[in-house]
């Protein structure tokens, strides 16, 4: 078995082992919490160094400076077009399977203090407020925050600086080179303390909720998953199929990235293991590193499906009709106001919060999403990073620059690991055989 296959499956074991523990243990199980948020710390002291490695010598490496701006133009225009479709897709889910008609939960037990903070979140959405908040005032404060949108902007203009220099900028570039590959080798150490965060999450997310509140929610988080999956089907299939690329192999590529986005809920704890993946999948460089860490903040599919599906719920929970009208206004609403802001703590609950304020919709139904955000936020952060991978293949694809044979050799290379690990046991076990014929032959 290799190494990946390991630690899919210590990942998955992890994941069932911190279920039973919730479950079981709920006091000490909701204790686990900073065993969880230690490995995602972990993983953000990766994160800004590698971006920015990876960016500048993707970009001045290859002395693609002049395809720079084509590349961000047609990122922007897909990231578009997806996040329509996925605002659309839960519109039509909710609409149809109605999660908040008939909805009975406790409401004592709902506390609408979190949502009063929510409430008093201000969040700019105008366009030179975005503009400016991607220019950083000092880089090493963006890294800190953790800022990947200044980061990106800032290895950008670094990248141009290295190339009108020429050759004598030749040792930073080797340099950074260099740190690339000592980056992604440290991934993979920080990547062997994944199964205890894993452990730790889901533990502390059951024992803090309780294993009863699935019941409680069933309906609202089988419609979720319903609309993400399908999504992923319809809208992330058909992005696929036109790249001639296979949307099945690449998830089958991405399982460690995604195992971990899912159970960890968390974008960042994926990332570079997700990048890493891309670019062996026949991605360049520059295009991973740059259209991956802007899609954190322009291409949140799973998000915005969210938050039109919630949306509606919250409209059906206060007994609200929305005419088609309405609802429309509501997603042009969501189109604009879920751009730009990945840095704010539940940014989809934030962003909801004000668009019903907006329409004068009561904001009990967020009260009672805070009590099942988790579990809903690990269905809705795999999303968004399949979503981004697609979107890294499709911008390549774009610029006649994806490496088809690249990617078959790496699916090739995953299916021969994956058949190697089914056949390990069987190979033990015909040597086990072997091993007692040879010695009833001597005797």
């Amino acid at each position: 078995m290799s190494k990946s296959s390991k630690l899919t499956l210590f990942i998955f074991l992890a994941l069932v082992g911190g279920v039973l523990f919730g479950w079981l243990d709920p006091y000490h199980a909701s204790k686990m919490q900073p065993v969880a948020d230690a490995f995602l710390k972990m993983v953000k002291m990766i994160i800004a160094p590698l971006i920015f490695a990876t960016l500048v010598v993707g970009i001045a490496g290859h002395g693609d400076v002049k395809n720079l701006g084509k590349i961000g133009l047609k990122t922007i225009i897909y990231f578009e077009i997806i996040t329509t479709f996925a605002l659309i897709i839960g519109l039509v889910m909710a609409n149809i399977f109605k999660p908040g008609v008939g909805f009975s939960i406790d409401l004592s037990n709902v506390s609408m203090a979190a949502v009063e903070k929510m409430q008093n979140v201000h969040i700019d959405h105008s366009l030179s407020h975005l503009i400016l908040e991607m220019i950083p005032t000092s880089v090493f404060k963006a890294m800190a925050e953790g800022n990947l949108l200044q980061i990106v902007v800032f290895a950008i203009f670094f990248a141009l600086a290295i190339c009108a220099v020429g050759q004598k900028a030749r040792p930073v570039l080797d340099f950074l080179h260099s740190t690339c590959e000592i980056m992604f080798k440290f991934t993979e150490y920080v990547m062997f303390f994944a199964p205890l965060g894993v452990f730790g999450a889901i533990s502390a997310t059951i024992g803090q909720n309780g294993i009863g509140i699935l019941s409680s929610y069933a309906k609202l988080i089988l419609i979720t998953y319903a609309s993400l999956i399908l999504f992923v089907v319809c809208v992330l299939f058909v992005a696929c199929k036109i790249i001639n690329v296979s949307l099945k192999s690449l998830i089958i590529a991405l399982k460690e990235p995604a195992l971990l986005a899912f159970t960890t809920a968390s974008s960042e704890a994926a990332l570079p293991k997700a990048m890493d993946t891309m670019e062996k999948f026949g991605v360049p460089k520059n295009i991973v590193s740059f259209v991956m860490p802007t899609g954190y903040t322009f291409n949140l599919d799973g998000s915005t499906l969210y938050l039109s599906l919630t949306a509606l719920f919250c409209a059906q929970i206060a007994g609200i009709e929305l005419n088609l009208s309405q609802q429309l206004a509501i997603m042009l609403t969501l189109m604009l106001t879920s751009k730009g802001i990945a840095g704010v703590p539940r940014v989809a609950l934030v962003v909801l919060t004000g668009t019903l304020a907006g329409f004068n919709i009561p904001v009990i139904g967020v009260a009672i999403l805070l009590g099942i955000d988790q579990i809903l936020d690990m269905g809705r952060t795999t999303v968004n990073l399949i979503g981004n991978c697609v979107a890294t293949a499709v911008v390549a694809k774009w610029e006649n620059a994806f490496d088809y044979e690249k990617m078959h050799g790496f699916i090739t290379t995953v299916s021969l690991q994956n058949s190697n690990s089914d056949i390990q046991p069987l190979k033990k076990k015909a040597n086990k055989v072997e091993s007692k014929d040879k010695n009833y032959t001597s005797i």
